[in-house]
């Protein structure tokens, strides 16, 4: 009896500590967000925006951006 309640105990509190933090989740889809507006920006700018001068790295860009979100959901709990 003893050892199923500490089993319980010891189970909610691992569960508690492996959750990610509050902000987490909207750093997560932020990256995503921003870096697919990023892609779509310039392709409907026609290459002007958001940064004329690098021209289509923009897209490489907004694909990294979107990756490291990608990678975050990763690491959700």
């Amino acid at each position: 009896m003893a050892r199923n309640s500490i089993a319980r105990s010891r189970d909610a509190r691992d569960q508690e500590e492996s959750r990610n933090p509050s902000w987490f989740v909207p750093v997560m889809l932020g990256f995503i967000v921003v870096g697919l507006l990023w892609v779509v920006v310039f392709y409907i700018s026609g290459s002007t925006l958001p940064i004329a001068s690098i021209g289509p790295w923009n897209i490489a860009i907004g694909f990294g951006i979107m990756f490291v979100g990608f990678i975050m959901t990763t690491k959700w709990k």
